[in-house]
């Protein structure tokens, strides 16, 4: 039975790509006010799940249990599928984070303004909140999608890669952000590579290889690696 804070379970979860088999009797728990960090080679199915996690790849056997309501979910892809032709600011990338609970064409009243505001002002973006996005430097674009996600006070965030071609500031302040959040109870999935990043940050590391998922706990320093569980 999962916990009261369980956000989302995996149970027994088997995804395909096309006719391809990618990933077979996933089992997990997620709970609120954790990080786990979703690793694995390329082509190991990391995009896979979070695609069945989102709910945009229907399961091939076993389901995904979310408790999380669609406008509390939240999915930051990596820099390379952000459109920098498209004619938006940084002040309106991070306010669309007010769209799934706020609505796309509704005017945006004073509270969130404020609220708009005191987000970019966090992240560092005050100064940069008229410019369009195809002017902005990696670490800035990053810390602007960032922003769209606080302002939509996701429960349940997964994140693709946020620390790749980012400065070191940025890295700094995207981590602290997330431990933020995550104090303030969301489930956080994010997707690593950098050991150090993994074991600043996640509390549990689910790894896939060969369509399969092993759990395991990052080793701290001076602590001994812990046995890792293989859930297939």
């Amino acid at each position: 039975m999962d916990e009261p804070n369980t956000l989302l379970t995996l149970e027994s979860l088997s995804l395909a790509q096309g006719n391809r088999m990618v990933l077979e009797g996933i089992e997990g728990h997620f709970e609120a006010g954790t990080i786990t960090a979703l690793v694995g080679a390329n082509g190991a199915g990391k995009s896979t799940l979070v695609q069945g996690i989102m709910g945009e790849l229907r399961p091939i056997s076993g389901r995904v249990d979310c408790r999380v309501p669609n406008a509390r979910r939240a999915w930051l892809p990596q820099q390379l599928a952000l459109d920098l032709t498209f004619p938006m600011s940084v002040e309106e990338l991070v306010m669309s984070g007010c769209w799934p609970t706020h609505g796309s064409f509704k005017r945006y009243g004073q509270a969130e303004y404020r609220r708009g505001q005191a987000v970019m002002q966090r992240l560092g973006l005050q100064a940069f909140e008229h410019r369009p996005l195809g002017e902005l430097s990696g670490g800035q674009r990053q810390r602007a999608l960032l922003g769209r996600t606080l302002m939509q006070e996701a429960q349940l965030l997964l994140l693709d890669e946020p620390f790749a071609n980012v400065d070191a500031a940025t890295v700094e302040v995207l981590i602290e952000v997330l431990q933020d959040m995550a104090a303030k109870g969301a489930a956080i999935i994010i997707v690593l590579h950098d050991h150090d990043q993994m074991t600043r940050l996640a509390d549990r590391i689910l790894h896939l290889e060969r369509g399969h998922g092993t759990w395991s706990t990052p080793a701290r320093s001076g602590d001994s690696p812990p046995p890792a569980e293989t859930l297939a």
